[in-house]
């Protein structure tokens, strides 16, 4: 069976290895998911550049939408970490396991971008036109809905990356629903 490694920064190319730089310097580490993307010249500086892309959503529904997305695919290294970027963007654990179930009490709108998450990532991309309707209800427009795909799409494939390659789960373990 095949194995995966995350390269070390002298196993990735140059401009790679700046990227684990800034990594390093801004986050303290460099993540192993981040890390497996450098094996690939240009796919770490390309997803970067798609996370943090300007957009209409705030971190805290980004966060919402990470969270779900990696619940409803269950990986374990995406649950993780961004149960650490989710308590950094100040949402508490019971909140964090509220989002992943995307039984939300605490914030109606976060609670119809949950429902609708996990609706379109559970069916590929074909919600129920309730949860449609309640995402717009909820004061969501067609721009947000929009970026909002564009966050599952981001999180579809580091999950994918993730349960491919089975890299060590470097954040603290989430805890299992």
């Amino acid at each position: 069976m095949k194995t995966f490694k995350a390269p070390s920064k002298s196993e990735v190319s140059e401009t790679n290895q700046h990227i684990f730089d800034n990594l390093e310097k801004n986050l303290g580490m460099v993540p192993n998911l981040y890390a497996y993307f450098g094996k690939n010249e240009t796919a770490l500086a390309d997803y970067l550049a798609l996370q943090s892309r300007k957009n209409t959503l705030s971190g805290k529904e980004r966060e919402v939408i990470k969270l779900v997305v990696s619940q409803v695919n269950n990986c374990i290294y995406c649950l993780s970490a961004h149960t650490v970027v989710g308590k950094m963007n100040g949402f508490t654990d019971d909140q964090v396991l509220e989002i992943r179930k995307a039984a939300v009490t605490f914030d109606a709108k976060l609670a119809a971008l949950a429902i609708f998450v996990k609706q379109t990532t559970e069916s590929r991309g074909e919600p129920s036109p309730d949860s449609v309707e309640a995402l717009f209800n909820a004061g969501y427009k067609e721009a947000n809905l929009i970026d909002i795909l564009i966050v599952i799409g981001d999180k579809i494939i580091s999950n994918y990356l993730h349960k491919i390659t089975k890299l060590p789960v470097d954040f603290p373990v989430a805890p299992e629903l």
